[in-house]
């Protein structure tokens, strides 16, 4: 594996020397199954993940004598770390923009999250924003259907939040999904900025490192932060014996300069085992850390790199406010789509249902007590209760 991801191949070659041969990358630690490989630094060219995915990622998933191959885990020295531009905004540029300090972020997608017409996508945003949601988010794959178009539903949508904003007093702000080929996602993030948006969303594996890259310059340009999904990563990730896990795509996503990304929740919808969540939201938010060998994870020094903000999403609602924020903390975003439309008494309810359920958690409350105070909360709790989805 390791001479098929630098320069070796299946035979002898006449045209190898001894300088070429000191390229090759080196298996040098063995621990059961798993097999540690360094590289030469002048196989990589900086500040290109294409490029580094290539090699490390590359080829070597598909050969014969495979049965299966995980990259776990990669550690970056600090001489590429320091060819990226990492966040733009960070966690404490996200807080400043949306003046929440003290709490989690908390965003919902409009419910069905495909099918709505722009009038209808449109009031359900001032429902949770009205509620107390603070970001109304896209849907990984609501981009310009005919039934909603991408520039009347980001002209009307933050028309309507602008004025949620001056009825509530809050900041409010739009996720926009502007996932697409890269000049239309470059013309999208463009008219995001015109109309007065503050964040583009993309799907950055099925866009591909390097419209991400390029987004990420564009996004500095025009003062966008950008919310990452991961949408296509369980397809390699979610096998343990064999693809890349999610670490490394973290890692990489963390280096190409998202803001945020989703990183599970342990107890909604979605495959997120608590000690893979746990790692992501260290690689997201640490400026370093040490090895630990209970989460395969390497060694981490992300250098100046701003720290992005983990997401928790699929699968959420109220009653599962305490265990997501024992998990994952203060910093993060938390977005619930079903547990604030499917609320019983409609999506505002159900916005501000999520809403108290986290301040009563951030303030040491149980659930129970901040029901009595909250009608929205103690329905969400009659109806879900600790529900955890399957």
């Amino acid at each position: 594996m390791a001479s098929e991801s630098s320069n070796g191949t299946w035979t002898e070659v006449v045209t190898m020397s001894d300088r070429i041969r000191a390229l090759s990358a080196r298996a040098y630690r063995f621990e059961g199954g798993w097999v540690r490989v360094a590289y030469p630094r002048d196989l990589f060219e900086p500040g290109s993940l294409p490029q580094v995915w290539s090699s490390i990622a590359g080829n070597v998933f598909g050969m014969k004598a495979l049965r299966g191959l995980r990259l776990e885990d990669v550690y970056w020295p600090r001489w590429l770390v320091d060819s990226f531009p990492g966040p733009g905004r960070g966690i404490s540029g996200l807080r400043e923009i949306m003046k929440v300090e003290g709490r989690p972020l908390l965003a919902t997608v409009p419910k069905p999250k495909v099918g709505m017409t722009t009038e209808e996508h449109v009031r359900a945003a001032v429902e949770v924003w009205s509620g107390g949601v603070d970001l109304l988010k896209d849907d990984e794959n609501l981009t310009d259907q005919p039934f909603n178009r991408f520039e009347e539903r980001v002209r009307e949508t933050l028309r309507a939040r602008d004025a949620v904003e001056a009825e509530t007093g809050e900041r409010k702000s739009y996720l926009v999904n502007i996932t697409a080929p890269y000049r239309e996602m470059e013309r999208r993030a463009r008219l995001v900025s015109d109309l007065g948006g503050e964040f583009v969303m993309v799907d950055i594996l099925t866009s591909g490192w390097s419209a991400l890259q390029s987004i990420r310059e564009l996004c500095a340009d025009l003062g966008l932060a950008i919310h990452a999904h991961r949408a296509f990563h369980a397809a390699f990730t979610r096998n343990p014996r064999h693809g890349v896990s999610m670490k490394v795509v973290a890692e990489s996503a963390r280096l190409a300069g998202v803001d945020t990304l989703h990183v599970g929740t342990v107890v909604g919808k979605l495959v997120s085992p608590v000690e893979e969540v746990r790692a992501l939201a260290r690689i997201l938010r640490d400026p370093k850390s040490d090895e630990d060998p209970d989460l395969r994870l390497l060694r981490k020094d992300w250098g100046s790199l701003k720290p992005a903000l983990p997401v928790s999403s699929g699968g959420l609602h109220p009653g599962l406010m305490p265990d997501v924020i024992r998990i994952l903390g203060r910093d993060i975003m938390i977005q619930a789509g079903g547990g604030v439309m499917g609320h019983p008494d409609g999506p505002r309810a159900g916005a501000a249902a999520v809403r108290r359920a986290v301040e009563a958690v951030v303030a040491g409350e149980t659930l129970e007590d901040a029901a009595r105070d909250s009608p929205e909360l103690r329905r969400a709790l009659e109806h879900w209760g600790r529900l955890r989805p399957v």
